[in-house]
């Protein structure tokens, strides 16, 4: 009992300083850009169409608007990338990459023209695909009962996938969402 104890609050600890440092990048990158360079590090975000926009599919997940932008994106970050790494660590890592790459390519393609998108919703809303379709692809208990949980204390965020709002990067959110269902798709055993 007391190992298995021990095992659950090493994990507890890694899952802990997993997001915690993406959290501290994110407000660090955050504070630099702002203070330091006037936030001209935003032209690195995605920028569609453009060949050079492609680069923010790297950075942008790590660049803020604003005060309220890099704050808006934290809390979930850590609740739902917390619930992403619950049965593995290694998940956190595929689904943020796949929510990454697919929501930033899908981004990258069918963005607007003109604009330039950056934050970390478009991998926030690729874990909220993950979660939620999690229970449909891998059909356990547990996985359900997550989507559950998921569906009643976030679904509401399901419509930024619409475009209500011009500074809003509708297209990270609605890729980012592909990109997380992807992911459970091929994250489900195989039966």
């Amino acid at each position: 009992m007391k190992q298995k104890l021990q095992a659950i609050s090493g994990e507890l600890k890694t899952q802990f300083k997993i997001l915690g440092s993406c959290v501290i990048v994110f407000w660090a990158v955050f504070i630099v850009n702002k203070f330091l360079f006037g936030s001209r590090l935003n032209t690195l975000g995605i920028l569609p169409h453009y060949l050079i926009g492609l680069r923010g599919i790297l950075f942008a997940p790590f660049l803020h608007g604003s005060f309220y932008h890099v704050a808006a994106n934290t809390l979930p970050f850590i609740v739902l990338g917390w619930f992403v790494m619950l049965r593995n660590i290694k998940d956190f890592y595929f689904v943020s990459f796949m929510s990454a790459l697919i929501g930033g390519v899908g981004t990258w393609v069918f963005g607007r023209p003109n604009s330039v998108h950056i934050g970390a919703s478009g991998i926030i809303f690729g874990y909220l695909g993950y979660l939620l379709f999690r229970g449909y692809f891998e059909r356990s208990f547990v996985a359900i009962a997550i989507s559950l949980i998921i569906i009643i204390t976030y679904g509401g965020l399901i419509w930024g996938v619409l475009p209500t709002r011009s500074y809003i990067s509708w297209e990270a959110h609605l890729f980012g969402f592909i990109g997380g269902i992807v992911a459970a798709k091929l994250l489900a055993p195989k039966t």
